[in-house]
């Protein structure tokens, strides 16, 4: 999970068997992360953007409102474990091939 607020950007690890397992971990973050360790709540809106995999969230403090944004995200390559790189690509190459050819010639012209 990615995690914005203005020019500040970090990760969020949390493991996750599949990707609803992910979603859920998303939703679960966007209820109560803090992008401050010791911000007095007053309030909290949470937005879902329209891909479902990120959430903006503005959280009213004792003297600060405080606003990011939460990302699902893939590790898809990590330089201190190549395995991570070739996880990814081999689920990318089933994906193509699951997915099948994208064109196709109707009957008759071909």
């Amino acid at each position: 999970m990615i995690v914005q607020w203005g020019d500040y950007q970090h990760e969020i690890n949390r493991e996750a068997e599949n990707k609803d397992q992910a979603l859920e971990e998303l939703r679960a973050a966007a209820q109560t992360y803090l992008p401050m360790p010791g911000i007095k709540e007053k309030w909290r809106r949470v937005y879902r953007y329209a891909d479902r995999e990120s959430y903006f969230v503005l959280i009213k403090g004792a003297t600060t409102l405080w606003r990011c944004t939460l990302r699902l995200a893939e590790l898809v390559s990590d330089s201190t474990d190549p395995a991570v790189a070739s996880k990814a690509q081999a689920e990318d190459a089933a994906a193509e091939m699951a997915a099948g050819p994208q064109d196709r010639v109707p009957p008759g012209f071909g």
